[in-house]
């Protein structure tokens, strides 16, 4: 069995600061590098770039919202192909970064509201998954386990690798437990490392209703703006491992 470990980074902006990137780098497998609009800036950008080649880890773009003083975690209505043209507009700023470098993007994984909302809207999953075939259908698409969009982009032909949390609950339908619910970030160590164990023996995770969910997933993802995320992508690293699972990029386990 194969795994991938997946972080969102370079989510500071100018004087400001967040996450543990460089802490975190060497326990993680693929990057989703901020393009912009919700999180990030060219320098930052470049940088995460950057430190994600030195380490040799793949990286991925993380599209969302334009909406810095959400982070993009607030839903926006948009107007027909605004979704798309959003994607689009920000995957090719950060392939500008992997150019100077001979780099190739591995992945394009959405950001927040976006990520939940093309989850389950047909008509957001489809401007995502036609922004991925207009800029290149070899790309792969990150979405969460059993999703709608992960079924349509397996019938419109991209490769799609269902991504699953170790720092986030769930709720009994699937889907994420919101952010305001006490209980959904995770941040026991000890906790993460049962999670990643239960799913990588059953493919199953708990919920926060206290039954269980099946997730057929390929990547877990660490939030690299949750305290002591460094840790948490530590303990998953070695969880996986300890369960006979080899640790590698998405692209490679396809």
């Amino acid at each position: 069995m194969r795994m991938d470990i997946n972080c969102d980074m370079g989510e500071s902006f100018g004087a400001y600061t967040m996450g543990e990137d460089e802490k975190i780098m060497g326990f993680v497998t693929s990057v989703n590098i901020a393009c912009g609009y919700h999180a990030g800036d060219p320098a930052v950008m470049a940088r995460t770039v950057r430190l994600a080649a030195r380490y040799g880890v793949a990286v991925g773009a993380h599209p969302g919202y334009p909406d810095l003083l959400g982070f993009g975690r607030r839903k926006m209505e948009t107007f027909p192909g605004e979704i798309k043209n959003y994607i689009i507009y920000q995957v090719g700023a950060l392939c500008g970064f992997l150019r100077e470098l001979r780099l190739r993007l591995q992945h394009v994984k959405p950001h927040g509201a976006l990520y939940n909302l093309a989850a389950k809207d047909q008509r957001a999953a489809s401007e995502v998954i036609s922004a991925i075939r207009a800029y290149d259908p070899e790309l792969i698409l990150v979405v969460p386990a059993g999703s709608l969009c992960a079924e349509m982009a397996v019938t419109e032909g991209l490769r799609v690798v269902g991504e699953a949390f170790a720092d986030r609950a769930y709720l009994a339908s699937g889907a994420l437990a919101p952010r305001a619910m006490e209980g959904s970030v995770i941040h026991d160590p000890e906790a993460v490392r049962e999670r990643v164990l239960s799913l990588a023996g059953s493919g199953r995770l708990p919920t926060m209703e206290g039954g269980l969910i099946d997730l057929q997933a390929g990547t877990l993802c660490i939030h690299a703006d949750t305290p002591g995320a460094w840790r948490l992508a530590k303990t998953v690293r070695l969880a996986l491992e300890e369960a006979g699972v080899q640790v590698a990029p998405m692209g490679k386990n396809l």
